[in-house]
Formats: structure tokens, C-alpha cells, sequence
């Protein structure tokens, strides 16, 4: 009984860390996904508030080269 014991510790040691790796690596690209997400949403809304001002700007410039 005292060599399973011995024989799992080593096993769980040696197997342990490559679970916990395996995780980080799915928890990374999680983290990247949202981190894409929030910047997506940051330029959809900063491109609708400049969007309008934009196009102004535009318009006043072509109708400036038109005259």
C-alpha cells in the first residue's frame, strides 16, 4: 500500500502540471477573445459618435470644391 501511495504522488507530480497547462492555454485564448470583443465594441460606438462629425466634415469640403 505504501508504494501506491508513492507511485500516485510521483504520477500526480508528473501529469498534474500538464493539466493545469493545458488550462492556462484555453484560459489565454478566452481572455483574447473577450479582450476582442471589448475592442470591437469600443470602435463600433466611437465610429457612430465620430461618424456623424465625419460626414459633415466631408460634405462641407466637397461643397467648398464644388463652388
Amino acid at each position: 500500500m505504501k508504494k501506491e501511495t508513492r507511485r500516485h504522488r510521483l504520477l500526480s507530480v508528473v501529469f498534474v502540471p500538464r493539466k493545469v497547462h493545458r488550462n492556462q492555454r484555453g484560459q489565454g485564448l478566452v481572455e483574447y477573445g473577450l479582450i476582442l470583443i471589448l475592442v470591437a465594441i469600443v470602435v463600433i460606438v466611437i465610429l457612430s459618435v465620430v461618424g456623424a462629425q465625419t460626414q459633415n466634415v466631408f460634405s462641407n469640403v466637397s461643397n467648398g470644391l464644388a463652388r
